[in-house]
Formats: structure tokens, C-alpha cells, sequence
């Protein structure tokens, strides 16, 4: 009688697991994820940005070993052929609009940090990177500000190409630890991990570390994620 009992249970719970991911995966969808892995995927972004603050830093480590060469993962958006020599960024600031060219970003006071490059496949890697603080490049060009001087709420970044692109929040954008790397474990970036300029954040996951930069731009309805679309955490804090 008690096994009949368990296993009565037991059916009944896989009914359950298994009634709720069909009706889960057939119902409803926000953003391109069923309603319910979305609110989940809202709830985590706020308590994400709650917690967060611009005084909390990765945790420094040591420099990788000379010559080390930092893992590549993913080249959605590094396929086309470009011309590093003419290489210049688009920049779409609501009031304004310009062109920079690569050598602008060396310009900008350098800094270098090493810490770890985290993956949301699950693996992490110590890795040095160098470049601007992407709020020194905002704050010498005096971008990211409406006319009233508050901050826009988002940043978006674009390959070249278009087919990769990432959507930020401006908090964690202006984390001191934020760059506009064009430097990694001492060497200039390779093609593979998005010379001449890729985005380092590492308060996210790497899916939001965006290489080879084409277009930056500003404003407060938030641009369109590549991995959000495709049901990803669109925060992907840690």
C-alpha cells in the first residue's frame, strides 16, 4: 500500500514538472521568452541592481603568465573583413553624432586590470585587459548627458557588421572597472577577441562584453540585446 502510495506521488509530481514546462514553453511570451522565465529573468535584474554599487570591484588576481592567450569564445560579429588601419567608431548621442577614430581611445588616460573574465556557459578565466575607462571616454567628449545633465539610462554597443549587439545599463557602464579594452594579458587584442576595441565589464558576463566595437550609442528606452532575445537574463549581473 505505501509503495503504490509513492509511486501514486511520485506520477503525480512528473505529471506536474512536465504539464508545467509545456505549458510554460507553448504559453505566453515577453521578449521573445515564455512570461514566466521573463518575469524571473525582471525579478533578477532588480535585485541584481539593487545590491549592486559602483564601489563594489571584481576581485583583483594575479597577472596571467607572458604569452598567455586569452580563450575565445564566440565570433558573432567578427567574420567581416575590416580595415584596422582606418578604423573609427560611430557614436549616436541623441543631440550630437560623430566618427572616432582608434587612435582617440589611446589618447585616454590607460588602465590595466586583472581579474576574472566569466563566461555564462559556466567556465571563467584570469585575464589581464588595458584601455580607457569608458567614463573617462564619455567625460572627454563629454557624451552619456542630456541637456538637463543627468545620464542616459542605457548603453548600446554594435559590431561593425550589426550582428552582435548589447544593451547596458549606464550604472554599471560607469563602474571604474568598465573599459574600452584594447589590450589583453599584455598584448594588443587578436582579431578572434575583437581588435581594435571590445568592451571589458566584468560586474556582467561575458556575453555582455562586446567585441569589436562599430557603434556606441545613448538613450533611455533600452536598444536591443542579442542573448536577451534569444531568453538570456538580459542583466546578466554577478
Amino acid at each position: 500500500m505505501k509503495k503504490n502510495k509513492a509511486f501514486l506521488v511520485l506520477g503525480l509530481f512528473f505529471i506536474l514538472v512536465i504539464g508545467g514546462f509545456f505549458i510554460i514553453q507553448k504559453g505566453a511570451r515577453k521578449d521573445g521568452t515564455p512570461t514566466a522565465l521573463r518575469n524571473s529573468f525582471i525579478l533578477n535584474e532588480k535585485l541584481w541592481a539593487s545590491i549592486q554599487s559602483a564601489k563594489r570591484l571584481s576581485v583583483k588576481k594575479s597577472t596571467p603568465a607572458a604569452g598567455k592567450v586569452p580563450r575565445v569564445n564566440g565570433l558573432v560579429g567578427l567574420k567581416s573583413e575590416i580595415d584596422l588601419t582606418n578604423y573609427s567608431i560611430n557614436i549616436v548621442n541623441p543631440d550630437k553624432s560623430m566618427h572616432l577614430p582608434i587612435s582617440s581611445f589611446y589618447l585616454l588616460p590607460k588602465i590595466g586590470y586583472t581579474t576574472d573574465f566569466r563566461c555564462i556557459e559556466g567556465w571563467s578565466e584570469e585575464t589581464h585587459y588595458a584601455g580607457a575607462r569608458f567614463s573617462d571616454f564619455l567625460e572627454a567628449h563629454n557624451l552619456g548627458k542630456k541637456l538637463d545633465g543627468k545620464y542616459y539610462a542605457y548603453v548600446g554597443l554594435i559590431t561593425p557588421d550589426k550582428k552582435y549587439y548589447v544593451s547596458i545599463d549606464m550604472e554599471s557602464m560607469l563602474h571604474p572597472q568598465t573599459v574600452l579594452a584594447y589590450e589583453m594579458n599584455l598584448q594588443p587584442l587578436s582579431l578572434d577577441n575583437g581588435a581594435p576595441l571590445r568592451l571589458i565589464i566584468p560586474i556582467k558576463y561575458g556575453i555582455k562584453s562586446l567585441k569589436r566595437i562599430g557603434t556606441i550609442t545613448f538613450s533611455d528606452s533600452r536598444p536591443p540585446d542579442y542573448w536577451a532575445e534569444r531568453g538570456y537574463d538580459w542583466y546578466s549581473g554577478l
